[in-house]
């Protein structure tokens, strides 16, 4: 007999090839007049025309997004928010932007309009984060959800082929956890299940053909499908060690595509039924039935590091960063413990196969 609670989050996607023209809609659906648009430096061209489209409503641009959303910088994207009267955010861009439309929202409640270009899922999501002094906090607030989501293929087109392809094992580590998540549920893991499909046979051709609009929407979906699983469900020791290891400094995607087929392993006697899935969505696309070495296999085929050693991760931290990790409880499939957690770190660092 089965057990579960299932809470949907209030969500509005709009999904197509050229929705983001779209986008002056969705903010006068919202009363919104005087939008604050949030982009990395180098989306300037794609903000140009966007802003070409708002019809007047844009108050103001913050184009300094990085990573890890750090605090101080946050604060300097809320201030302009403040000056500029901002009504609500517009994010375009990928998990780093729509995480600073976040921090705005988290302090002021204004409205976020997300517009993902890569596929970090995060759009879907109550998560929010912040770095300060080589520390990341989370948390989760429904005021931070961005009230609507425009998905646009075409948007994509231009994302590096490797980019794409750590971006797209980043939504897959969120189907993954999902599927073992302590608070999951039928409805979510048919949706995990689904959304590693997608992505697992999307990201291959996107990173033969970064053009092709089919591969683009699909893999699309699959991040749309990911953002949903981790928007609902609790996470574990995969990203756990992900945040840990981004207050190292190591860049939030390719972290968790080197990461996830070991903490798969960590896992997987623990967490069965979840393997089999991970393994069933492969097996349509690449005919392996161990889910962690299937998952290492596809991310060795899109030419992703396979190392923490090769995005900057220092051997003499393994040890601080398996001691964070182990010292504050959260649920995890098996146990988390220092040991085997270092283990677990040592075979990512060196880029063992699972």
């Amino acid at each position: 007999m089965r057990n579960f609670t299932y809470v949907a989050l209030p969500a509005r996607v709009v999904f197509g090839a050229g929705s983001v023209a779209k986008l002056a809609d969705e903010a006068e659906r919202l009363g919104a007049r005087r939008a604050l648009v949030l982009s990395t430096p180098g989306r300037a061209e794609m903000i140009k025309k966007l802003m070409k489209g708002m019809e007047g409503r844009v108050a103001g641009v913050f184009d300094r997004v990085v990573m890890h959303t750090p605090l101080e910088m946050a604060n300097e994207a809320r201030a302009l928010a403040a000056s500029v009267k901002a009504d609500c955010c517009v994010a375009v861009g990928g998990g780093s932007t729509i995480g600073f439309g976040k921090a705005i929202a988290l302090t002021s409640g204004l409205p976020v309009i997300a517009v993902p270009t890569t596929y970090s899922g995060s759009e879907m999501t109550t998560i929010w984060g912040l770095s300060e002094g080589g520390a990341k906090k989370t948390g989760r607030d429904p005021k931070v959800l961005p009230k609507a989501v425009i998905y646009d293929p075409e948007l994509t087109l231009d994302l590096p082929r490797a980019v794409s392809a750590a971006s797209g094992m980043n939504a897959i580590a969120h189907c993954a956890e999902a599927l073992y998540a302590f608070d999951g549920n039928p409805i979510i893991s048919l949706m995990a299940e689904e959304g590693i499909r997608a992505l697992s046979s999307a990201l291959p051709r996107i990173v033969s053909d970064g053009k092709d609009a089919e591969a683009r929407s699909d893999a699309l979906y699959g991040a749309w499908l990911a953002g949903m699983t981790i928007g609902t469900t609790s996470v574990a020791l995969h990203h756990k060690l992900c945040h840990v290891l981004g207050g190292f400094g190591l860049p939030h995607a390719e972290t968790h595509s080197i990461v996830l087929p070991h903490a798969l392993r960590y896992n997987a006697a623990a967490a069965p039924e979840a393997m089999r899935a991970i393994a069933r969505a492969m097996r349509r696309n690449a005919g392996s039935e161990d889910a962690p070495a299937a998952i290492w296999d596809l991310e060795k085929g899109l030419g992703l590091p396979s190392r923490l050693a090769d995005i900057g991760m220092k051997e003499a931290d393994l040890e601080r960063a398996a001691k964070i990790a182990a010292e504050a409880p959260y649920p995890n499939p098996r146990k988390v413990e220092y040991g085997p957690v270092l283990a677990l770190l040592r075979s990512a660092w060196s880029g063992a196969r699972p």
